[in-house]
């Protein structure tokens, strides 16, 4: 089993100004987020545009992700799809390219939506690969959210051992504790309280533009210091708010470019910032300059 507590940071995939990956600042920005004290990171993730990419190009940024890590933090692989066979062929590979374990959608686009058939759709996932799955519940991406009840069977299967919970529902976060099952928060602004709450770990998009604030972060409240804990979250929590509200994937690359991180380009269909948003969030980010 996995050991994912702790930040594993949702990676961008950094492009060229003619959209292709660049691979030079993907091996660099590895090395200047396991320098910034991450725990881990997710290659392929949503963070990282995997809408838009290639099997060929996330095959490629698996390997060369993995190979660049070298085992010093964890790796989570997004091996998401629609198609079932291609699902398992992703997975397999990335196990096999040496990921510590896979992060996977529900097949999301007029797939089932009831329990019985998202329970049957991870349960043959789980028979094809040897190593963690972690589900993903974001519905307001998906339009599927993963029930209390039905968490409850999956984490009977062999494999399905972590749930990443973007939703945003802290309610519904804490009855996944209540489960058992070990949690990952995926929703931002909720970082402060599913840590102080109990939650093991975060699979974090925001992480790509403050790594050194994430790790520190997790770090105090590990260490039930609190009071600093929260000192630092007050200086977070302003651009945190604006890229829940706004385009979250640009706002996210251009606050990672303006701290010093990947080169901001997004891929189509994906837009920059407007004038007036990249002027908000250069606002939000002024607690974290000083």
């Amino acid at each position: 089993m996995a050991d994912l507590k702790g930040v594993n940071l949702a990676m961008q995939t950094p492009f060229d100004g003619e959209g292709a990956i660049d691979f030079a600042t993907y091996e660099k920005l590895i090395e200047d987020y396991i320098a910034a004290g991450v725990q881990g990171l997710v290659f392929g993730a949503g963070t990282g545009q995997h809408p838009y990419l290639t099997e060929a190009e996330c095959t490629r940024l698996y390997e060369t992700g993995i190979r660049q890590v070298a085992g010093r933090v964890n790796v989570i692989c997004q091996t998401s799809a629609l198609n079932m066979d291609e699902v398992i062929r992703r997975s397999q590979h990335a196990e096999r390219a040496g990921a510590d374990a896979l992060m996977i959608l529900p097949p999301y686009l007029e797939g089932p939506a009831d329990d019985d058939g998202l329970y049957d759709f991870y349960r043959e996932l789980d028979a094809a690969v040897g190593i963690d799955i972690v589900g993903y519940n974001i519905p307001q991406a998906t339009g599927i959210a993963v029930s209390v009840p039905l968490l409850e069977r999956l984490k009977g299967l062999r494999n399905y051992r972590w749930i990443k919970d973007s939703a945003g529902d802290f309610t519904t976060h804490q009855e996944y504790l209540q489960t058992g099952i070990d949690v990952l928060n995926g929703c931002d602004t909720t970082t402060f309280a599913a840590l102080t709450a109990g939650t093991k770990g975060v699979i974090w998009g925001a992480a790509n533009y403050m790594p050194r604030e994430a790790a520190e972060l997790f770090s105090l409240i590990t260490a039930r210091e609190f009071e600093a804990a929260l000192v630092l979250w007050q200086k977070m929590l302003p651009s945190l708010l604006f890229i829940w509200r706004n385009p979250y994937v640009p706002a996210v690359l251009r606050a990672a470019q303006l701290r010093g991180f990947g080169t901001g380009n997004v891929r189509r269909p994906l837009h920059r910032l407007t004038a007036a948003q990249d002027a908000a969030l250069q606002k939000a980010l002024e607690p974290l300059m000083g």
